[in-house]
């Protein structure tokens, strides 16, 4: 083996598709991808669309759009298991070499910005829960900045583990506090007989669903493409996206009915499980936490053209860490709105170059000259971006759907235009 393969194999294949030899189980994969979707940000969304409607029709927001979700992620990790490739990659044949750097950077963007923002939340609550006094806020900002990336740092591996242990402990303690709520609000029945308070339209609630963790929906080929078969992704991603996230925003809607808070932690608080909240608040965080700056480091690898991803990992970590820091726990709202309009395009784009442009098998990266900018595909992006930004409908489907849309048409004309002239200049 050659120093430069082992050297892609240490880093977690970030410029190269993942070998065989690497591929993981249903169950690894599934572990890691459910760690990933268990996260406070989501239980919030929930909270947010549970006191808009009753049960009823919230239960029909959640399941639309957890599945809408489900199946977005599902399509690219097929494609991620079939060439081993990560979004990252994927979008050199999207948006050409120098192009895709701008995917690179609006996902590595706001993946970072997810770690800043779940970094200052558990220093917050800590601070919150035990009374510690509020000089220790920003120290312990640092400590959870740079701890919750030592399992990143190891890489697959590192994020396995974790999982084994933090997801079977998170689905107990789930299951004990919505058990709990379930018997205070008087069951099914004082469910259903709860009355919304607050109004919001089915299409911004299912936005919100879908929006809050389709940047991780995106990047979840970080992941699937070690997958061992298409088929192995599909079912380990809906298993996350569909069921996992499902299961979050269902527990942030029920603990808004219920308890009037949408977050896991402060449900576990109500009900007089303080210590299990700050074990949950844990493990929530540190599982979403080292995906997320995992993400980071993949996108940064692809946009510096490096394989030092463990470098990247820290230098992430301290980008996210200086973040909190300086408040982004405080600009959670507009993040989600920007992350719900200007990522699914770029897997809209993905989907269709793959299915379309390539027949559903890319050629080598190594050997294969790419553009510098695919212009078909920068311009269907930046279609879906702008019809989702200005649409009244559900605006992150409506960019998966009209950029994939865009670039097929785009595709076909230009295909179209040049057998055209090919055909002219040989029968001169």
């Amino acid at each position: 083996m050659t120093d430069t393969t082992s050297t892609a194999q240490e880093q977690d294949y970030p410029l190269s598709p993942v070998p065989e030899s690497a591929r993981k189980s249903l169950w690894s994969m599934g572990l890691v991808l459910l760690g990933f979707t268990f996260f406070t940000a989501t239980m919030w969304a929930g909270g947010t669309v549970g006191t808009a409607f009753d049960f009823a029709t919230l239960m029909w927001v959640l399941l639309i759009g957890n599945l809408l979700l489900g199946v977005y992620a599902a399509v690219l990790g097929y494609i991620a298991a079939r060439s081993g490739l990560n979004t990252a990659l994927m979008s050199r044949y999207a948006f050409g070499e120098i192009g895709s750097k701008l995917s690179d950077f609006i996902l590595g963007f706001t993946q970072i910005g997810w770690y800043a923002w779940g970094t200052a939340t558990m220093a917050l609550l800590l601070v919150k829960m035990t009374g510690l006094p509020e000089g220790a806020t920003l120290p312990l900002m640092v400590l959870f900045g740079f701890g919750f990336c030592v399992t990143a740092f190891i890489g697959y591996r590192g994020l396995e583990l974790l999982s084994s242990v933090a997801v079977p402990a998170m689905i107990v303690l789930i299951a004990v506090s919505m058990f709990i709520a379930a018997s205070d609000a008087g069951g099914l029945a004082g469910l259903t007989s709860i009355a919304p308070t607050s109004d919001l339209s089915m299409a911004a609630a299912i936005t919100l669903v879908f929006g809050t963790f389709v940047s991780g929906g995106t990047q979840a080929t970080n992941w699937t493409r070690f997958a061992r078969s298409g088929k192995t992704a599909v079912w380990a991603t809906l298993a996350a996206f569909f069921l996992g996230n499902g299961l979050m925003t269902l527990v942030g809607a029920l603990g808004a009915l219920v308890y009037q808070q949408a977050d896991i932690v402060d449900i576990m608080v109500a009900q007089g499980l303080a210590t299990l909240g700050i074990l949950m608040l844990f493990l929530n965080l540190w599982t979403t936490q080292d995906n997320t700056v995992y993400n980071f480091a993949v996108a940064g690898c692809n946009l510096l053209r490096t394989r030092r991803r463990k470098t990247v990992t820290l230098v992430g970590a301290a980008i996210g860490t200086l973040l909190a820091v300086l408040g982004m726990y405080e600009w959670l709202i507009p993040f989600l709105i920007l992350l719900g309009t200007f990522i699914p395009p770029v897997g809209g784009v993905i989907m269709a170059n793959y299915f379309v442009r390539y027949r559903g098998t890319y050629p080598d990266l190594a050997s294969t000259q790419l553009p510098a900018f695919n212009l078909i595909g920068l311009s269907a992006y930046a279609i879906g971006s702008f019809v989702a930004y200005t649409s009244a409908w559900i605006a992150p489907v409506v960019g998966v759907l009209v950029a994939a849309f865009s670039y097929a048409l785009l595709e076909t004309v230009v295909a179209g235009v040049k057998a055209r002239r090919a055909s002219a200049l040989s029968s001169l």
